[in-house]
């Protein structure tokens, strides 16, 4: 067995880091533990996106992080979006959220919105499209060269990627499945 193999519940070597025992008890402990480095991973990203995007110019109006990921959404490849596909694409099922996120881009003039027959669709501006190049370029000087700099490898990310979508369809289809409890 490899060094970080589970062995009788708990990687050999090292005990589990969990946020609550009583869900890593029994067959769970697994999951538990990648659900921790799950939650603890998603608050440093969302903690991130705000800093990244104060250092980028835009500190001031106190956007948070799902204010960040839709704007970076909307510019996504320069074509409008409608409230519906960003949703889709975040995997964001309360619209009310976007929705507010959008409202408030609106108003810093960061993106534009438009009708389209029944439904709004938005844009970026060229004041949202420059701060979404100023964010790549903090995120270039202080993520991405220090992830060089750890000699993680391309391959694993994109491995580590492609898991956490597949996990991602694990968990939406256990809520369909609790839901119909």
């Amino acid at each position: 067995m490899s060094k970080n193999k589970p062995e009788n519940g708990k990687a050999k070597g090292r005990p589990r880091i969990v946020s609550s025992a009583h869900l890593a008890a029994g067959k769970g402990g697994e999951m538990s533990e990648f659900e921790f480095g799950l939650i603890v991973a998603s608050n440093a990203f969302s903690r991130w996106t705000v800093r990244c995007m104060g250092a980028a110019g835009q500190g001031i109006a106190g956007l948070a992080a799902l204010d960040v990921l839709v704007l970076h959404s909307v510019n996504h490849r320069d074509r409008e979006k409608k409230l519906a596909d960003i949703c889709l694409v975040l995997n964001i099922e309360d619209t009310h959220l976007v929705t507010y996120a959008l409202k408030k881009l609106v108003k810093l003039g960061l993106v534009s919105g438009n009708r389209l027959g029944k439904e709004a669709a938005y844009s970026v501006t060229a004041a949202g499209r420059d701060l979404c190049a100023r964010y790549r370029e903090v995120r270039e000087n202080c993520l991405l060269d220090t992830l060089d700099a750890l000699g993680l490898d391309a391959g694993d990310i994109t491995h580590l990627a492609g898991m956490l979508r597949a996990l991602s369809g694990l968990y939406d289809q256990a809520a369909r499945s609790a839901a119909v409890l």
